[in-house]
């Protein structure tokens, strides 16, 4: 049977179209790709082969290799046969293109790209983003966690939870090996405070800082990046010895002993071009005098990619993807082409976006070669993308764990054109702070939820006695001197609010409450945040918030759809007072009713 390019030797039965299995490691027949041009990515030159794929692994490659009986046969003459993409630095936030994580992973297989590194989730949401990209058609998904300084970058806006932080090299050896049962591929540590020099860098952290963060997550079989900006954080970084500098050095030319320090210390490069590119569009810097520094930076970037790469430093591929102007998908394929702007050849681009980007990673032995025993990630391509790069971007059929992904007859799971993980049910009671200190009645962490910045809002949560024999939250906090400074605490629903949980079984939110005056109930939802402002006083109150009370709350994170009920993710109570004023608050028994 011949249909779509595609036929089946032997046996196999006809059906037409290919769904993928929710398990890329699901078993399945054979598949043989027959008369294509393979890049193989070890540096031999393009080869007319046949790849033979077996149980998600590549069992044979070479112009002999025969497809056995009921194997699955695609004829790939004409096509160019590369393995699969690596992004080492994306961010799947719903602040970026796409921004549903089912949607991301639509936009990663369909660009070729096969495996990624996550940079913007907390350890607690680690376990069910696990689970739930095992049910979809998705690249492979390194999850980061992160460290910075206190107020710095990556810690300016994130919660204690989703961004540690750490200033002294005991704090870093804490927070890393408090990582550890949350399991993280790797750790991204924001070293440089720098932020392009949009402020101050008086959030940058220190050398000795660094180098226990490096030396306690080597201690536990963790590689580290660093977001690090500027040639003296890359020389910090190069005896912190971390594996791999996650942007580019930017702000003047390289010198040649910061080059060998870099070299020395067997650090990688992932420049992250396509983030900086002024030509970008969105995100682009569009006044004049801030153009031209965007400009200048960029020429900075180009340059020092150049220069590591023929000092022999392995260049990998990253893109910040996620971040104003840089898409999930195609921005990996636009690095490529701004790697051969840099001065790359494309068969050196495109070694950096697959051996290279893996052998940085620590998985070369897995993946990233078209190699007999390796992982059978791979993008069919029209062209001759190592004559001319911009042929990464005719993506005819992609495969994870030998599995087509993306191509003809390829129909995808249910799961990749869903929102949201299917909602679960919850119980009626959140937290009553009888159990553990730390975590819900729900079991999940508790978060404190402040202001961002560099001065934020200081707040000390604690379960604290109401009486002999029952507990409350206490909360006080001393407001940061800016507009609108908040301290609260949220509630998650399910384990790193990834689930959502459907409520429509209850009417509203009720909670124990005294303090010192307004507060704020929050509901944070897929469709945005919905509140409604409640009251404390001298005296224990118990106060009681219908659903229907609840307003769409303006401004960045306010509800960008209706009110459903279903897709609740985290029950919040806040407070703003006037800046440096001090608030404090008890709360207890926080329900559904």
């Amino acid at each position: 049977m011949v249909r779509d390019g595609w036929r089946v030797a032997g046996a196999l039965a006809a059906g037409g179209i290919l769904t993928v299995a929710g398990a890329a490691h699901a078993e399945g027949p054979a598949v043989a790709i027959i008369g294509a041009t393979v890049f193989d990515a070890t540096g031999a030159a393009p080869h007319l082969a046949n790849v033979l794929i077996k149980d998600g692994r590549i069992a044979d490659v070479g112009p002999n290799v025969k497809a056995p009986r009921g194997a699955v046969v695609i004829s790939a003459k004409g096509k160019a046969l590369l393995p699969g993409f690596f992004d080492v630095h994306t961010h799947w936030t719903p602040g970026g293109k796409p921004n549903i994580s089912p949607e991301i992973a639509n936009a990663y297989i369909a660009a070729g790209v096969t495996t990624v590194n996550d940079f913007h989730q907390q350890p607690e949401s680690f376990a069910p983003r696990r689970q739930w990209i095992g049910t979809l058609a998705s690249p492979h998904v390194n999850f980061v966690a992160r460290m910075s300084t206190p107020g710095g970058h990556g810690a300016d806006w994130a919660d204690t939870a989703t961004t540690k932080w750490v200033n002294t090299p005991q704090a870093a050896r804490v927070e890393v090996k408090a990582l550890v049962p949350y399991k993280p591929d790797f750790i991204k540590a924001f070293t440089d405070g720098w932020r392009y020099g949009a402020s101050a860098d008086n959030t940058s952290m220190d050398e000795g800082t660094l180098s226990a963060l490096v030396d306690e997550a080597h201690r536990n079989g963790i590689k580290v990046l660093t977001h690090t900006v500027t040639v003296e954080r890359g020389q910090i970084a190069a005896r912190a010895k971390v594996d791999i500098i996650a942007h580019s050095l930017q702000d003047r030319e390289l010198d040649g002993a910061t080059i060998d320090l870099i070299k020395a210390a067997g650090t990688a490069y992932a420049p992250t071009l396509a983030v900086y590119d002024p030509a970008k569009g969105e995100g682009a810097a569009t006044n004049p005098e801030a153009r031209k520094r965007s400009e200048i930076k960029f020429g900075y970037a180009l340059h020092n990619t150049k220069a590591l790469h023929d000092a022999g430093v392995i260049v990998a591929l990253g893109t910040d993807a996620g971040m104003p102007g840089t898409p999930h998908g195609v921005s990996t394929l636009r690095e490529m082409e701004l790697l051969v702007q840099a001065g790359l050849t494309p068969s050196e681009a495109l070694i950096a976006g697959t051996a290279n980007s893996a052998k940085a990673l620590g998985e070369l032995d897995d993946r990233g070669t078209i190699e007999k025993g390796k992982r059978a990630d791979l993008v069919l391509v029209s062209g001759a993308p190592w004559t001319n790069i911009a042929d990464v971007r005719k993506t005819d059929r992609v495969f994870v764990d030998g599995k087509l992904v993306h191509g003809p007859g390829v129909k995808l799971p249910a799961a990749n054109s869903q929102k949201a993980m299917p909602p679960v049910k919850v119980q009626a009671l959140i937290d009553d702070f009888e159990g553990a200190k730390e975590r819900t009645a729900l079991d999940t962490l508790r978060l404190n939820d402040t202001d961002g910045g560099i001065d934020r809002t200081v707040q000390v949560a604690q379960v604290i006695p109401r009486t002999a024999s029952d507990h409350v939250l206490s909360l006080d906090a001393r407001m940061s001197t800016k507009d609108d400074p908040n301290a609260g605490v949220i509630f998650p629903l399910t384990r790193g609010s990834v689930q959502p949980v459907d409520a429509r079984p209850f009417k509203g939110v009720r909670f124990d409450v005294r303090g010192d005056g307004a507060y704020e109930l929050g509901v944070n939802t897929l469709s945005g945040r919905w509140a409604s402002e409640v009251q404390g006083g001298a005296e224990w109150r118990t106060v009681e918030v219908p659903f229907s009370a609840l307003k769409a709350a303006a401004g960045w994170g306010g509800a960008r759809g209706p009110w459903t009920g279903d897709d609740l993710l985290e029950v919040s109570i806040d407070g703003a007072r006037p800046a440096g004023q001090k608030l404090w608050v008890e709360i207890d028994n926080v329900t559904f009713y």
